[in-house]
């Protein structure tokens, strides 16, 4: 099973905004997902994504100021623009990346050196 987990902290805002001050327009938002394998090392697989998503600020309702924002309300809102599908095309892409940790398939070699063996 992977977990993933979605890091929404850094954003752009703009500073005023007709009433509202630091209204946040688009999030930087960083993906990780977490494997509960382990390598040989013992360390558990994990991938990363990378993304920024526009907010829609036409219409702002319930504006929560920048210091009371947090994580989990800036990745509801960044789900919420991305819409299901996306999301879990990005989660989906994470995990295709781990299963290619978990079991590769493809390896770099070179030429004169021995083939490293390969764990599964």
């Amino acid at each position: 099973m992977t977990t993933y987990n979605w890091n929404c902290k850094t954003v752009d805002a703009y500073p005023q905004d007709g009433e509202y001050k630091d209204l946040v327009y688009n999030v930087h938002w960083i993906v990780t997902g977490i494997s509960d394998e382990l390598d040989p090392q013992g360390v558990a697989y994990n991938a990363t994504s990378i993304g920024t998503q526009t907010l829609d600020t036409s219409e702002v309702t319930d504006f929560i100021p920048f210091e009371d924002l947090t994580n989990e309300q800036v990745v509801a809102w960044t789900k919420g623009a991305m819409g299901e599908e996306q999301v879990a095309s990005i989660e989906a892409s994470i995990q295709s990346q781990i299963d290619a940790l978990i079991t590769p398939t493809t390896v770099t070699l070179t030429i004169g050196e021995p083939v490293p063996a390969i764990e599964y």
